[in-house]
């Protein structure tokens, strides 16, 4: 009986299996339309092998449990001696359980014109002390980081995919070596050997990007760039220094618009209500002396026409 159809779609199937997502596994192929389960039940050769889907679904949930952060972070530091900063650093690390991943030393020119060195260093160290190296970082320094940048990348879901999908390819790895240990015809072994080759290599990568997730989250990298205090400098020509003259002009303009503001809030809540209560109380009386005389000059016509008439009565009697 010639048996190398029956090892082809054995080998079909299994790449399709290890291929698929958790999800595509328990249905269809949509390349075939035969489940798995019908493509191992036509084998003889082979016994399938029995899947706790329950129990794989319980470890993905377990394994998903744990979250999977990525912490990085970057800072640019102003320091006098980039050199001996870079070694402090390198040192730390090491102290700290991590290590150096690269480390830059080269020369500069300042405002100057003169050559100054200046660092570049990155390093990881343990992700639960990240803050901790951080803070010795910035200690190598009088001043507070040029740039400070830490950034957080949650990669679970993908460390979940993977896993799932080396347990796939692991599955269809045993099932492969079953077949081609059954096998009885050399081109059904070389068959069987070539795919299974590949499925290895396969886990392999998967396998690679595993653990470089995993590394990158218990170990976080840190990259400082250590810049010489020369370079950040102000210009100084011939002992002038037209940066700190800008500056002192805008500190005296910030002074004396803050002076302003000052008197404005003395006019507003002390001197204006006091004002108000001795010069409305005056102008109200100023006012009412006015309209008195006012009405005063008003009537003063009238009487003394009365009084005239009376007097030329008086004198024709």
């Amino acid at each position: 009986m010639n048996t190398k159809p029956f090892f082809i779609i054995s080998i079909i199937a299994l790449i399709l299996s290890a291929c698929a997502s958790p999800l595509q596994s328990a249905g269809r192929s949509p390349e075939t339309g035969f489940s798995e389960e019908a493509v191992f039940a036509e084998s003889p050769a082979a016994e399938p092998q029995s899947f706790d889907q329950n129990s794989m679904d319980a470890s993905v949930i377990a394994d998903a449990q744990e979250r999977i952060v990525i912490q990085n972070a970057s800072l640019e530091i102003v320091v006098d001696a980039p050199d001996e900063s870079m070694q402090s650093i390198s040192t730390m690390a090491e102290q700290m359980g991590g290590f150096v991943v690269n480390a830059n030393l080269y020369h500069t020119q300042s405002s100057e014109g003169q050559e100054v060195p200046r660092a570049s260093i990155t390093i990881r160290v343990p992700a639960e002390r990240l803050e901790e190296a951080l803070s010795r970082i910035e200690a190598e320094s009088d001043r507070l980081p040029l740039n400070k940048n830490v950034n957080s990348q949650d990669v679970t879901s993908d460390y979940t995919d993977l896993q799932s999908r080396l347990k796939n390819l692991e599955a269809a790895e045993a099932q492969l070596v079953e077949i081609m240990e059954s096998a009885t015809r050399t081109e059904d072994v070389l068959n069987v050997f070539d795919q299974l080759t590949r499925i290895r290599e396969q886990i392999e990568v998967l396998q690679g990007q595993i653990q470089y997730l995993e590394n990158s989250a218990k170990l976080s990298a840190i990259s400082v760039e250590l810049i010489p205090n020369e370079v950040v400098k102000p210009i100084s020509i011939g002992g002038w220094e037209p940066v700190g003259v800008i500056k002192d002009a805008i500190q005296t303009l910030i002074i004396a618009l803050q002076g302003l503001v000052n008197i404005g809030i003395w006019l507003a809540l002390f001197i204006l209500p006091i004002v108000l209560v001795i010069a409305l109380p005056m102008y109200l009386i100023i006012r009412w002396i006015r309209n008195r005389r006012r009405r005063n000059k008003q009537n003063k016509p009238s009487s003394d026409i009365t009084a005239e008439s009376s007097k030329e009565n008086r004198d024709e009697e």
